[in-house]
Formats: C-alpha cells, structure tokens, sequence
C-alpha cells in the first residue's frame, strides 16, 4: 500500500498545393465552368482507444498448505534506538506509524507490537537478533545449526533445561508440561536472574494489557502451581518473604536461549 493517458490525437489539416499558372487566367463567365462544390474532406478520427489492461491480481501468499488459510503477517524491523535518533525518529514513533498505515489501509486488521530487547554489546545485524527473539523458526534452526545442537542434546539425563528458545522445560529428560502463563512467569524470573521481583512488577510484565488483571493472590496461586510441576527442583523459584520470588540457578540447571533473550511486550 497510475493512470495510463491516451495519446492525443492531431488532425491533420490539409495543405494547398500550387497548381499550374493557367489554372488562374480569368475566363469568361460563359466559358467558366460552373463552380464544383467538393466534398468535405473526412477528418481523421480518433482511434479507438485500447482497452485499459485490467489490473493484475494481487500476489498470492506464498505456499499456504491446503486445509490452512493466511490470517496475518509478521514484519521483521532491524533498527535500535541509537540508529533510529541518528534517524530522527524513534521505535515508538516507527510502531505508531505501522499502526496508523495499518489502520487506514485495513480498518478490520488488529495489531500487537513488541520489541526485541539484547544484552548491551550482542552484536549481530538488528534484523537478525528480533527474528531470534520473537522465534522465528527458520532463524532458530539456522542457529542451532551453526551451535552444532541437535535433538539428541535435549537428552539430559538429569537435571532441569529450561529452553527459552523453544519455550519448554525438560526435568530429566521429560517435559514438565508448563501452561503457557507458567513458562511465561517461569521465563521472566530467568531472564532476571539474581533479582527478586515483586508481585507488582509480574503483574505489569505479564499481564499488561489483558481483560482480567490478577492480584497478588492469584500471583501466588500461580507461582504455586508452576512450582508444583518442577517437582524437586522447585526450589529454583524461590520465594523471598514481604518482597516477592527470585529465580536461583542450581548446578544442575541449565538454561538455553537464542541470543537475545524473549521480547517484552512494546
């Protein structure tokens, strides 16, 4: 989210040509012949204009397998906040304006943005590190390619694996069987490894934005239940009394993760 004009037609307006000297002696009227009254000549007409080609469809996407249908998009940004003021402009600014275009091309479309966040001095192309951080499966497994990882290293014969990168957590070798909302608090903790979080800030973190907001009981509900499914290793989640719950890593945790780690939401 280009007019083809006509070419003007020009008349041809018809030139005298010189005739012989005594084609304009002066006769007798009598001898004169009687005037000839030509017809008029044709004026040229406009050819018919060719019909206007009809517009060409509008590309497919691409390879949708049979029995699905396309109900969306993602559009991969590259840029950080530094290249962006070096710009003139800002994320922010970036996101509002994708949303307005969005909006007046689609009025019916809805949308959700989130930001890519990377510890200082990752490096890398910008585009890269958000493809990463919002999971995009071809630049997962190109990853764990270049790693040299492989399904076989998912078997662990002890321990925890928290895999942020494909959004589970192995307990021996075995799933835990985490609901989305407790890996997500599962996660948030990881990511904030070493620092207590209180039940406001999970709260605002997770739950941002949704219809039911909980309160600090349903935060305790939650973080009991996710404990209850790390078994014996429930320990990791920590809870600090008055304050809120902190994430500590054991020996026998590891923790796997594209290079940046999952976005927060913009």
């Amino acid at each position: 989210m280009s007019l083809a004009l006509a070419p003007s037609v020009r008349t041809a307006h018809p030139t005298a040509r010189p005739t012989h000297p005594a084609a304009y002696r002066p006769q007798p009227a009598a001898a004169r012949p009687a005037p000839v009254v030509a017809p008029p000549a044709p004026v040229p007409t406009a050819a018919p204009a060719a019909a206007a080609p009809s517009s060409p469809a509008a590309p497919r996407v691409r390879a949708v397998p049979e029995g699905t249908e396309a109900r969306g998009f993602v559009l991969y940004v590259g840029i950080d906040e530094l290249k962006a003021a070096a710009d003139g402009t800002s994320l922010h600014r970036i996101v509002e304006a994708l949303r307005t275009l969005t909006a007046e091309l689609a009025p019916s479309a809805e949308t959700y943005a989130a930001v890519a966040l990377a510890p200082e001095g990752a490096g890398g192309r910008d585009v890269d590190v958000v493809r990463l951080a919002l999971q995009d499966p071809s630049a997962l497994a190109r990853q764990r390619e270049s790693q040299g990882l492989s399904d076989d290293a998912d078997r662990h014969p002890d321990g925890v694996i928290i895999d942020i990168s494909r959004k589970r957590v192995l307990l021996d070798g075995e799933p835990a069987g985490l609901t989305y909302k407790e890996f997500e608090l599962l996660q948030y903790l990881v990511l904030r490894e070493g620092r207590t979080i209180d039940r406001h800030e999970l709260i605002d973190g997770l739950w941002a934005g949704d219809d039911e907001i909980p309160n600090e009981r349903t935060i305790d509900v939650h973080i009991r239940r996710l404990r209850s499914k790390l078994a014996h290793y429930q320990d990791i989640v920590r809870t600090v009394r008055g304050v809120g719950y902190r994430f500590d890593r054991h020996a026998d945790v590891s923790i796997r993760q594209a290079s940046t780690p999952s976005p927060d939401v913009f």
